[in-house]
């Protein structure tokens, strides 16, 4: 009985062993998978990039059509983000509202103003960019035009909440936004909701308006793409885990015939 002891002990030690080393085996090719799952999402990711880039590029170079045609490929469920659009109408600059932006390395603020349709209709537009000492509109009165109005511009969509945490909450009373809630900017000027065309309007470098400001073209349309940056890293990582792994099974079988 005592001679058997010593082998009862190796059998477990090897058992224990390889159970150590199937554990251990689950979980790299746990995390292999992983790893190589979220480097094949960030290339589907990329892909999906560079055609919305694409199109974005496309919409870009196209010739402005009216709000009607805008419309109608709303009800289709068309992505309308950055197509060309011209509007007519005549702006109410005494309810603008100001969204906090900078441009070119400048603080200041969007100038969002509705503009009244032939069909009774508003519209809110962004005129574009003033300096933040040009807030007040009595001191760019050159730039608050009477009349009809045909400006051309890129069409955006409302957000539907808040993007982030981090985004400091509307200033209502002070007619300050910090991220563009349309449905709070137009009953904050007391319009119907119901009268609301739900979209903006960029107006695009070709609208000058007197004096220089608001300054139109402010439209941003550098969107980040660095899904095959994240794709090179998540592939690397996963080979480097290959390689790790190799090395200590290799040590380990040299350790086992020494």
């Amino acid at each position: 009985m005592t001679k058997a002891a010593p082998d009862s002990d190796r059998r477990t030690s090897r058992s224990g062993s390889r159970l150590k080393t199937a554990a251990t085996a689950l979980v790299v090719l746990i995390a292999l998978g992983i790893l190589l799952s979220l480097g094949t999402w960030q290339v589907e990711r990329l892909h999906w990039k560079e055609g919305l880039l694409a199109d974005i590029a496309e919409r870009r170079a196209a010739e402005p059509v009216p709000l009607a045609a805008v419309e109608a490929m709303q009800a289709t469920g068309a992505d309308l983000e950055y197509r060309r659009v011209s509007v007519t109408g005549s702006f109410d600059h005494t309810r603008e509202r100001h969204f906090f932006s900078t441009f070119e390395g400048q603080t200041g603020f969007y100038v969002y103003t509705p503009m009244t349709l032939a069909d009774g209709r508003i519209l809110f537009v962004n005129r574009g960019f003033v300096p933040f000492d040009l807030k007040p509109a009595e001191k760019r009165a050159a730039g608050e035009v009477a009349g009809e109005q045909t400006v051309t511009g890129y069409v955006r969509l409302p957000l539907a909440g808040k993007p982030s945490s981090l985004v400091p909450d509307n200033d209502v009373p002070k007619n300050i936004f910090y991220w563009k809630d349309l449905w709070t900017m137009a009953s904050s000027t007391g319009l119907d909701r119901s009268a609301i065309v739900p979209l903006f309007v960029d107006v695009d470098a070709s609208v000058q308006n007197p004096g220089g400001w608001p300054r139109g073209g402010v439209t941003q349309f550098d969107l980040p793409n660095s899904h095959l940056q994240y794709a090179f890293t998540w592939y690397g990582l996963a080979a480097a885990l290959v390689a790790v792994v190799g090395v200590a099974w290799r040590r380990r079988g040299r350790d086992r015939r020494a």
